[in-house]
C-alpha cells in the first residue's frame, strides 16, 4: 500500500489513542465501571473462566471462552465472576486526544464482543498480551499497554472491512469514491474546501457527492470538516498550544473565530473546554 494512501494511519497520526492496561489476573467478585464523569472506553480480555458484564436496566451478557470486549466510549457497566469459575482477565482503558466524542470513537460501534478465534491475527496479539500480563518480565506493563494500542488498531481494521461501523469516518473510508475527498481534507484541515473539489476528488458528480456524503457519513461535507476541524483543536489544545496557534493550523483566522465555532459546538469557549476536559 501507497503511505500516502494509508488513511488510518493518517487519522491516528492526528488523534491519539493510547491505552492502559490497569488489572491482569484472577476475577473474584466484580468490578464497576459506572463513572458518571467518565472520559474513557475500555477493553475487557477473557483469558479462560466464565464472565458475566451487567449493563444498567438489566440487561447482560456472559461470556465462557476467550474472548474480547471493547466499549470504545464510556458505558456504564459491571464485569462479574465467582470463584468458582476461576476467571482470568486482563483490563485496560482507552483514551483519546480530542475526548470520546471524537469522530474516529463516534464512528465506532457502542460495543465490540467477539471470541478470539473470530479473527486469527488479533487472536495472536492477544495471545502475547496474555503472556506478556500473567509473568514477571521487566517492562511488561509497557508492552501490555504497547499490545492493546496494537489491538486496538487491528480492530480499527475489521470495522473497516467487515463494514462494521456506526457511519461516519470509518464508513466513509471504506467507501471507495468518498475516501478521496476524506483524505483531502484529513490531510489539510486549515483549507477551506470548495464542494466541487471533493467532488472530483471522488470522481462524481456535485450533487451525487453531496448525497452520498450524508447517506454514508451522516453529515453534510460543511458539518464533517467543522467537526474534524474541532478534534483536532481538541488535541492540540490539551497539547499546549494557544488558542490562536490552534486556530490557525485548524483553518480559522484567529481566536476569536475558533472560540464562536466552540460555543456553537459545544456550548463553552476553548479555554473552558480546556479546563472542564483537559
Amino acid at each position: 500500500m501507497d503511505v500516502n494512501s494509508d488513511q488510518l494511519s493518517q487519522v491516528l497520526s492526528r488523534f491519539s489513542v493510547t491505552a492502559g492496561v490497569f488489572y491482569s489476573g484472577n476475577l473474584c467478585g466484580f468490578s464497576s465501571f459506572e463513572s458518571p464523569n467518565e472520559q474513557v472506553g475500555h477493553i475487557h480480555l477473557l483469558k479462560k473462566g466464565r464472565l458475566e458484564i451487567q449493563y444498567p436496566g438489566g440487561k447482560k451478557e456472559i461470556l465462557d471462552k476467550p474472548s474480547l470486549v471493547f466499549y470504545p466510549k464510556p458505558i456504564k457497566h459491571r464485569i462479574i465472576a465467582s470463584e468458582a469459575d476461576q476467571t482470568e482477565v486482563v483490563c485496560a482503558t482507552v483514551s483519546y486526544g480530542a475526548g470520546p466524542s471524537n469522530p474516529l470513537a463516534q464512528a465506532l460501534p457502542e460495543m465490540i464482543c467477539q471470541p478470539l478465534t473470530a479473527n486469527p491475527r488479533l487472536s495472536n496479539t492477544v495471545i502475547w498480551l496474555f503472556e506478556e500480563a500473567f509473568s514477571d518480565q521487566s517492562g511488561k506493563q509497557v508492552v501490555m499497554n504497547k499490545l492493546c494500542e496494537i489491538l486496538i488498531v487491528q480492530l480499527l481494521r475489521q470495522v473497516i472491512e467487515k463494514g462494521e461501523s456506526n457511519g461516519g469516518m470509518l464508513a466513509g473510508l471504506a467507501d471507495p469514491q468518498l475516501n478521496k475527498a476524506l483524505q483531502l481534507i484529513h490531510q489539510q484541515p486549515q483549507k477551506n474546501w470548495l464542494l466541487q473539489d471533493l467532488a472530483t476528488a471522488a470522481a462524481m458528480s456535485r450533487s451525487k457527492f453531496a448525497e452520498q456524503f450524508k447517506l454514508v457519513i451522516g453529515q453534510t461535507v460543511g458539518e464533517y470538516q467543522t467537526s474534524w476541524r474541532l478534534s483536532i483543536a481538541k488535541g492540540l489544545l490539551k497539547q499546549g498550544y494557544s488558542v490562536g496557534w490552534v486556530a490557525n493550523e485548524v483553518g480559522y483566522e484567529n481566536a476569536s473565530a475558533l472560540a464562536r465555532v466552540f460555543r456553537k459546538q459545544l456550548g463553552v469557549s476553548p479555554k473552558q473546554w480546556l479546563l472542564n476536559f483537559g
